[in-house]
């Protein structure tokens, strides 16, 4: 029977990224992406000007529709939210569907790069904790991972040998674990390695294991990289796949695509380049996994 996972996230026109990536990557994976929209939008909201409807009335109507349809998912993965009523909404939606057999991934999009996203409050912080707390794995940022922890995102960064650095964001990471999530996966974290080489790594922590998965950095900041980075592994864990693996799995993908993007000199707002590498998802699931 083929696995499903419910995408609880934003369609964007533009940008390659939330729905857009997340059903291209969970379907090239053999595993059926389920959308729910939290909103429609023309292009992502980097864009310096884009048309947004709000959905968050309209995703009852799915939970609902779906209740009675019987449906049920091997998983549930949320990213973007617009407000903190939608977080209201993804925990009614987790209370219908959540099950034994159910994972849930939050990809708790609130900022990057010491800085905060429009839509961010105090308030949407507080229920985001909440949501990351009931979670199965969770995908932070660096920025991300330190709102959750109440911790110096400015100080992190600032510590300059790496393996101190890693030890700082295993020791945060591991106090998210203590509290809710199993599995915590830091991603895109910048650094040097002994001999100087700059690396882009994704750190996998739980209470027992921590495992770096670190590729050369390429350079650029590209919309949609976390939502494919998340999607790989929604669908690799709905698949049964090793998770240290699948991220090796999602790095490899995303390297191929940023080093295209970079090539191309496609604009960060556009995204990456992923969609002729999606073969190598179906192809790296049967050679590695």
């Amino acid at each position: 029977m083929t696995k499903k996972i419910a995408v609880i996230n934003d369609l964007s026109g533009f940008g390659r990224c939330s729905l857009t990536a997340a059903i291209s990557v969970i379907a090239a994976m053999g595993v059926q992406p389920c959308p729910l929209p939290t909103a429609v939008l023309s292009a992502q909201t980097g864009y310096p000007s884009y048309y947004c409807d709000d959905y968050t009335e309209k995703m009852e109507y799915f939970r609902s529709e779906w209740k009675k349809m019987g449906q049920t998912f091997d998983g549930i993965y949320t990213g973007f939210v617009a407000s903190e009523q939608q977080i209201d909404q993804i925990f009614h939606f987790v209370e219908t569907f959540d099950t034994p057999d159910t994972f849930l991934l939050v990809d708790p999009v609130m900022g990057d790069d010491g800085h905060t996203y429009a839509m961010f409050t105090p308030e949407l912080l507080r229920k985001m904790k909440k949501l990351a707390m009931t979670a199965d794995i969770i995908t932070p940022n660096l920025t991300e991972l330190t709102l959750l922890t109440d911790a110096s995102y400015h100080e992190l960064v600032a510590i300059s040998d790496a393996e101190s650095m890693m030890k700082e964001i295993v020791k945060l990471a591991q106090s998210l674990c203590e509290a809710g999530p199993s599995k915590v996966i830091v991603t895109g974290i910048r650094f040097s390695d002994n001999d100087g080489t700059r690396k882009m790594g994704n750190l996998y922590v739980t209470k027992e294991v921590q495992t770096l998965v670190a590729f050369p950095y390429i350079g650029g900041s590209y919309s949609g990289t976390g939502d494919l980075f998340a999607s790989c592994l929604s669908a690799g864990i709905a698949r049964g796949y090793d998770v240290p693996a699948t991220i090796k799995l999602a790095g490899t993908f995303l390297e191929a695509a940023l080093t295209d993007s970079v090539r191309e000199h496609i604009p960060a707002n556009d995204g990456v380049n992923y969609e002729q590498y999606l073969a190598m998802l179906t192809a790296g699931l049967k050679k590695e996994i």
